[in-house]
């Protein structure tokens, strides 16, 4: 398959390097990404202004606009190059109501939207114990990506991918197939001088047993199946 990488971390995120070495195939992937981080846009458009594309590399180009405007710009620019969209792999997890603010899962819903089968892959981490290790990350997931784009009649032909946070020593984790833990973040703020800044803690957020929170944090990869609603 002939695949359109994107993230929301921006082109030069070691993620995103790490998704073009999990890719499957021989061919080199079309990388279309936010030239600077969007994390957080959600599924936001850019309609009012201009949009600048730059070459980043052999078949590699930056957008100054979110990720759905990377992938809606490669399906102008290169319409018929790719099968498959893939984003990721973000730093930090997307589990769970992520799913509606997550930049990286909107870049493959966008091209859901136009028909194309799509996997968001995010990495659940502690910044403050676990150093990122990239090449383990595509290890993990070049076989589930592998696995997913098989199937035929799958339920689903949009998915997303969190890796969980564990040592550097530990053994490969165990793939889980699961539904979405749709359960609210934690509102918790704090003020301080007329300011309100969020203070809840992703790692205490509510988790359903068996859904994507609970497995991932439990030292599983999650994989679940998203759907296109209105």
């Amino acid at each position: 398959m002939r695949f359109l990488l994107s993230n929301d971390d921006g082109i030069e995120a070691p993620g995103l390097a790490a998704l073009e070495r999990a890719a499957p195939g021989d061919e080199t992937p079309l990388v279309v990404a936010p030239r600077v981080e969007q994390s957080g846009m959600s599924h936001s458009v850019t309609t009012g202004s201009p949009l600048t594309v730059e070459s980043f590399g052999e078949r590699r180009w930056s957008v100054d606009g979110t990720p759905a405007d990377c992938v809606r710009v490669a399906l102008h620019q290169f319409s018929g190059e790719f099968d498959c969209v893939l984003a990721g792999i973000n730093s930090g997890g997307n589990l769970g109501a992520d799913v509606f603010h997550s930049g990286t899962v909107a870049a493959v819903r966008e091209g859901a939207l136009h028909g194309l089968p799509g996997i968001a892959v995010s990495h659940y981490r502690n910044r403050k114990l676990t150093p990122e290790d990239w090449i383990r990350a595509a290890q993990w997931v070049r076989p589930i990506v592998e696995d997913l784009l098989a199937r035929n009649g799958a339920s689903s032909n949009l998915w997303s991918i969190n890796l969980p946070c564990l040592s550097a020593d530990a053994e490969a984790p165990e793939v889980v197939e699961c539904e979405v833990d749709l359960s609210p973040h934690d509102l918790q703020f704090r003020a301080e001088q007329g300011q309100l800044y969020y203070s809840g803690s992703y790692q205490k957020r509510p988790r359903k047993p068996g859904t994507d929170i609970d497995v991932c944090f439990g030292g599983r990869i999650a994989v679940t199946p998203l759907r296109l609603t209105a």
